[in-house]
């Protein structure tokens, strides 16, 4: 392989093969149409629960977006349509405010089945759609309508036995008996602010929890939070629409304000009284997390205190009505969350996932909150439990011990503690492994190999390819190909000597006689990760723009993920100050090229990125000479409070750190040209965000751009605003940069 072209023996043979191909640049309007240049993957893979078949979500060839319900066969080794949305509804979908919000959070932007689940029995699937639920039955290859109401349900999940349908409807949980078709509700007193079985806006949003309910393991039973949200300060936000504006009543729990309150109860099915849990006096709380344990009587869920440096796991004895404390972690910054507490069928121990040792490690406790051992250790972070094989005594979990920079999937062997990677290495990896670990869905990718999903043995051996999305004829990509490059890697040191990784794409053929313009491309906030070795379709609109003549360069400075808590802790109460001393770093490393223009290097980002593009531009005017900011935190105070308090702390106990921490005090080093755009239906970043820079920056005689999509919320999704905006930045860079002459 070339150093700098992307090249291979598949591309070889295509182009070999056929005469009729030329390598063509790309045209930015290609990047977001149909066919997708990066190709199909199956999307939700997921194992059937006697490991006989893999299900998947898969486009239409009219419809990328409309998704179809499709099934492989271990056994024929064949591909097959299950499920035909069109059949059982081909209309526009109608949806409601709270699947609208929800879908926003799941970032889903399809149509059609968007999701499935099993029977435990693997007998027969569930979905929604278009508000309505629908039972696959596998044996009788028949869609069951379950509901059919003008009210909308969500949340629907096939209870653990298969005896039940459960779902929310209109802010109250139902149960529907599968064998009679009886519909029962559960909770009656959910209405205006109070709402049962539904995960709060910052659970959604900021916990990664999108339920609000959890089925015993003998359907006996479901544990379900209440939340009562009147005491959230309710903002009337603008939604801003091309022939409209919305007038729209949101709860929006601004960082310092007053959160939901809210209860966990447990109600019974057989006797449809609600069990409410006692978490003690303070009610200014978290609860992230509730998982049962294998016994249907213990219950376990996790307290997380305001500040988030407290979490406890606390165990709940429904019988003997008695509650105790099985673990806490605690932290001087923060306590991260995660999905990685697994109770073994043995009913004694539970796996736990934790960061005391400074990188996210697994360990094994009793039921009386006893470390039994550390599981795994080192100066690498676990980024999963995907599967725990009691029978043969093995773990499997997926996190960086090789490389921060991949991702892979390793096994465990508990009798001698040894650890094997089971995946490839110079590529990262998504896996679904069964849950007994028989074998594990592997898709994987690099900055030079498309994504390719393969079924693969326990040992990692492949035992058939699902999806080769090789660089055929045919393929999208492959008039382009020739004209890629791949990204070189490399690091640099922090100034507190922690290594900061990046990767830069830049010109195949660098001609020493030019100098070049430079754009940063910059995420630079928590819980995200840019430098990786790994394909994203986002990256060709940097290939775009390196065969533009740019250079674009990415860094992960401190506070990102995938680096431990040190990494991340010196970000705590001051936001915007390390990052963007790591982010000059990476400029003065850029200064250090020959073939670098050290006065035309640019910054790009959104949302967080957004609000690090415009910190830059204002806090090292010095060295960036121009930025876009896409949906850009400008005020912390008009962020959420999980978010905020966690890396910020409290407003009243942190006023100056806010204060400092906001893109204001900062506004009159702004040098360089600006453009920012914004979503004027942001329901996450609020639209006044930017409009209270344009303000600023109008009263202080400062000049800029601004760009505004109506409709739009913030992960801008569409095709005519995807090109319209990378239209808009492609010109404001040109003309900025690139043909600038200083």
């Amino acid at each position: 392989m070339s150093p700098t072209l992307i090249s291979g023996l598949t591309l070889l043979a295509v182009l070999t093969t056929s005469s009729a191909l030329q390598a063509s640049q790309l045209p930015l309007e290609r990047l977001f149409s149909d066919p997708v240049l990066s190709g199909s993957t199956p999307k939700s893979l997921s194992y059937s629960p006697d490991g006989s078949r893999i299900t998947y979500l898969k486009g239409k060839k009219s419809d990328a977006t409309r998704l179809d319900l499709w099934q492989y066969q271990l056994k024929t080794g064949k591909h097959t349509l299950l499920v035909d949305s069109d059949a059982l509804f081909s209309g526009p979908e109608v949806l409601s405010d709270e699947e609208k919000a929800r879908r926003e959070r799941l970032r889903l932007f399809a149509s059609g089945i968007v999701s499935y689940s099993w029977s435990k029995d693997g007998k027969a699937l569930l979905f929604p759609l278009n508000g309505d639920l629908y039972y696959f039955d596998l044996e009788k290859k028949k869609s069951k309508k379950l509901t059919e109401t003008k009210e909308f349900e969500t949340d629907a999940q096939i209870s653990p036995k298969g005896h039940f349908v459960s779902f929310v409807r209109e802010q109250n949980l139902y149960v529907l008996d599968l064998k009679s078709g009886k519909e029962t509700q559960l909770t009656k007193d959910g209405q205006g602010p109070i709402k049962n079985g539904m995960a709060e806006f910052v659970a959604q949003e900021e916990m990664a929890r999108m339920t609000g309910y959890w089925w015993a393991p003998d359907d006996s039973k479901i544990a379900f939070t209440q939340f009562d949200d009147s005491g959230v300060p309710e903002v009337v936000r603008n939604e801003i629409y091309a022939d409209e504006i919305k007038l729209v009543n949101q709860r929006y729990p601004y960082a310092g304000a007053a959160n939901v309150k809210i209860k966990l109860g447990v109600v019974s099915l057989a006797e449809q009284s609600v069990n409410w849990l006692d978490h003690g006096k303070e009610q200014d709380i978290y609860l992230p997390r509730v998982n049962w344990t294998q016994n249907p009587n213990l219950l376990t869920y996790q307290w997380q205190s305001r500040n988030q440096q407290l979490l406890e796991l606390r165990l709940v004895d429904l019988v003997s009505k008695t509650e105790k404390l099985l673990l806490k972690e605690q932290s001087s910054t923060w306590v991260n969350l995660n999905d990685d507490l697994h109770f073994l069928k043995d009913q004694n121990t539970f796996i736990w996932a934790s960061e005391r040792s400074g990188f996210n490690h697994l360990y094994l406790y009793d039921l009386d909150g006893k470390l039994q051992r550390q599981l795994t250790d080192g100066d690498w972070v676990v980024n999963k439990l995907q599967a725990v094989d009691e029978k043969n005594g093995q773990v499997y979990f997926t996190g960086r011990k090789d490389t921060p920079l991949e991702s892979h999937l390793y096994q465990l062997t508990l009798a001698d503690g040894s650890i094997k990677r089971l995946t490839e290495a110079n590529s990262s990896h998504a896996v679904v492994v069964a849950k007994d670990g028989s074998g594990f869905l592997d898709t994987f990718s690099s900055v030079s190999q498309l994504p390719e999903v393969q079924l693969k043995s326990r040992t990692g051996k492949t035992i058939e390819v699902l999806a080769s999305n090789k660089l055929t004829a045919e393929h999208p990509l492959t008039p382009y190909w020739p004209e890629l490059v791949k990204p070189r890697f490399g690091t640099i040191n922090a100034k507190d000597g922690q290594t900061l990784h990046y990767r830069i794409f830049e010109p195949a053929k660098l001609d020493p006689a030019v100098k070049y313009p430079v754009i940063v491309s910059v995420y630079g906030g928590p819980g995200a990760q840019r430098v990786t070795n790994s394909w994203s379709q986002k990256d060709l609109y940097y290939q775009y723009m390196v065969q533009r003549g740019y250079i674009v360069f990415q860094l992960d400075n401190r506070g990102s993920e995938n680096r431990g808590k040190k990494f991340e802790d010196p970000i705590y109460k001051k936001l915007g100050v390390v990052e963007v001393e790591d982010q000059v770093t990476g400029v003065e490393y850029l200064r250090s090229l020959p073939y670098v223009d050290s006065s035309r290097i640019g910054v790009y980002g959104h949302s967080y990125g957004g609000y690090m593009a415009i910190m830059t531009m204002f806090k090292a005017g010095d060295y960036f000479a121009a930025g876009v900011s896409g949906a850009p935190v400008t005020d912390w105070t008009l962020y959420d409070t999980h978010y905020t308090e966690r890396y910020l702390s409290d407003p009243k106990s942190n006023a100056q750190g806010y204060t400092d921490s906001s893109v204001f005090p900062y506004a009159a080093g702004l040098k360089g040209s600006l453009l920012i755009y914004h979503g004027m239906a942001d329901d996450n970043v609020l639209f006044a965000n930017s409009t209270k820079l344009f303000s600023e920056l109008q009263q202080s005689g400062k000049m800029f751009e601004m760009m505004t999509y109506p409709g739009s919320k913030h992960a801008m999704f569409g095709q005519q605003v995807q090109t319209h905006l990378h239209r808009t930045i492609t010109a404001f860079f040109d003309r900025e940069l690139r043909d600038k002459k200083h």
